[in-house]
């Protein structure tokens, strides 16, 4: 191992949780500030009708999924920080395509280079994250992480919608273009994780982690709720005469950042497995109890349910796979899991959309929920055959908690 240098040290793990949790905050509010726009602005200034509409947001996912397992790879060999930056780089250029008055060509390509920035710095961070939390808390450490993810996109909707109305598009295209060259800016001056300073990295392996199939198809199976709820909860309640559908939407996404910080060392304290498939079958339930709604209260109580579940079953599942996994394969672990959740949203979406049609709004709950059962037993499955087997150990210490 080469010598630190004193750049390379210098910073604790707090502050390095801190730094990281804002640079993927800032890339997500970039994303999140033209989530409700971009549909107006195609249909707008573009002039194209809804099918543009559909195209140009969906880009976004699919560069996202097929990056995820190759920023893992190279964040496993480059080393964890400059697929940070280079993703949040890449973010920046994309938004700056907005400008370029290019048509629904140009922003096809502005969202595709935009999902595969978002695939680096999520995936490249979310191993950096494993890196400097200390093993006994990792799940908790993990699901901390991802409200980054949550706070961007539900921070970054407003804040468009206001920029919109005080100037222009372009005043949105601004923002997109700023926070995520202030995330590069950032992580270029954090010090890189010992993981990344060893001479073997340079040394590129699989684009797969094996180890991540189970707990990732585990994820899946559970997110197709998530797709179910974001697609129909609406329609749902409205067709009932109950209304309220973006409360219960907002409810959901309360409860995920309420369980998230009250609840986020339970996958550490009563064990992965189990916690995943209680989360599943909670879900499961929840997404029952929307589809028989008939009340208000009722939704609300089944979102909550939900939110809570959703929340705890993320870093439960990715805790079983780096668990499993050497601290040198830890990012292609992470890309191969998290892009389970792209198949997830990309799947149930249309799943759900399917049952809609054939059976009403309320069958795509009960769809979901069916798959939530499969994914309970599968997680139940994961931990009778993982059992409880002690997680590799790491060659780094981290003697401060973070």
């Amino acid at each position: 191992m080469r010598s630190l240098r004193r750049s390379d040290v210098q910073l604790s793990p707090r502050l390095a949780f801190a730094a990281l949790f804002s640079v993927t905050f800032l890339t997500m509010l970039s994303v999140g500030s033209t989530l409700p726009i971009m549909p107006r602005y195609v249909q707008g200034p573009i002039g194209a009708g809804d099918l543009a509409v559909g195209i140009v947001t969906g880009a976004f996912a699919i560069t996202g999924l097929a990056c995820r397992p190759l920023a893992g790879s190279f964040a496993d060999s480059r080393g964890r920080r400059p697929v940070v930056v280079f993703g949040a780089l890449l973010m920046a250029c994309a938004s700056a395509l907005y400008f370029v008055p290019a048509g629904v060509p140009g922003l096809v390509v502005a969202r595709l280079l935009l999902g595969a920035g978002e695939g680096m710095v999520y995936t490249a961070g979310a191993a950096w994250i494993v890196d400097i939390a200390p093993v006994e808390r990792r799940g908790r450490i993990i699901g901390l992480y991802g409200l980054a993810i949550w706070g961007g996109l539900s921070f970054g909707a407003p804040i468009g919608e206001v920029l919109l109305r005080a100037g222009s598009f372009e005043l949105v295209w601004a923002l997109a273009i700023t926070t995520p060259l202030i995330a590069a800016l950032i992580a270029s001056r954090l010090p890189r994780p010992v993981q990344a300073l060893r001479e073997a990295g340079g040394v590129r392996g699989s684009l797969w982690a094996r180890e991540s199939f189970a707990p990732g198809a585990s994820l899946a199976l559970a997110t197709f709720g998530y797709a179910a709820l974001a697609g129909f909860v609406v329609l749902h309640l409205d067709e009932r005469g109950i209304g309220h559908g973006a409360e219960v939407f907002t409810a959901f996404a309360a409860s995920v950042v309420a369980a998230r910080l009250l609840a986020g060392n339970l996958p550490d304290r009563l064990g992965a497995a189990r916690c995943a498939a209680g989360a599943a079958a909670i879900e499961a339930a929840g997404l029952v109890a929307v589809g028989l709604a008939e009340s208000p209260a009722v939704a609300l109580a089944g979102a909550v349910a939900m939110g809570a579940a959703f929340s705890t079953i993320f870093p439960s599942l990715a805790l079983l796979v780096i668990n499993r996994v050497d601290e040198d394969r830890r990012g292609v672990a992470m890309g191969t899991f998290t892009a389970c959740f792209d198949i997830g949203v990309g799947l149930g979406a249309p799943i759900a959309g399917v049952a809609a049609a054939l059976g009403g709004y309320a069958l795509s709950f009960y769809v979901a929920a069916g798959f939530a059962v499969i994914s309970m037993l599968l997680a139940v499955r994961l931990g009778h055959r993982i059992g409880h087997v002690a997680p590799p150990r790491s060659s780094e210490a981290v003697v401060e908690p973070i």
